[in-house]
């Protein structure tokens, strides 16, 4: 597992490139390597804008079905969200943001983890797995073997 601090906005760009490497690594498509850096980006800018910075965690996971993926953690000891429900609710906003954050970055992972309390910061798990089995990703050199 690798730690990340989040103080800044370079940190935060730096979080980006960090899970865009990890998801190639772990064998997630094109399009899910876009959809976990998107939300990787928004939830690191959550930890620097409203949690004052913190950590972010990149972790490459097996499901027990033999799936790879990037497990994301961000943690933060800000001030915590006081009505986690409204806050993941489309539109609503804290801030001068457009209230698509969390619940954006919540569509576009298979995972979501929220915890908060007021006053003790907050944490964010997601995962996005790929879409394919282990035995299937793709192989250094072609070879007969398949994955059916």
């Amino acid at each position: 597992m690798d730690e990340l601090p989040v103080r800044s906005g370079d940190d935060v760009v730096r979080v980006r490139q960090h899970v865009r490497n990890a998801a190639a690594a772990g064998g997630l498509s094109l399009v899910d390597q876009t959809k976990l850096v998107t939300a990787a980006s928004e939830l690191a800018r959550n930890t620097l804008v409203y949690g004052g910075g913190g950590v972010a965690r990149v972790e490459a996971v097996k499901s027990p079905a033999g799936r790879s993926g990037v497990k994301l953690e961000f943690t933060d000891e800000g001030p915590g969200i006081p009505d986690i429900d409204l806050a993941l609710t489309d539109g609503w906003t804290s801030g001068s943001g457009l209230g698509l954050g969390l619940s954006g970055a919540r569509r576009l992972v298979d995972e979501f983890e929220l915890t908060s309390k007021p006053g003790e910061g907050t944490s964010v798990t997601v995962v996005k797995w790929s879409r394919l089995t282990s035995r299937c990703l793709p192989r250094p050199r072609a070879t007969s073997a398949g994955c059916g």
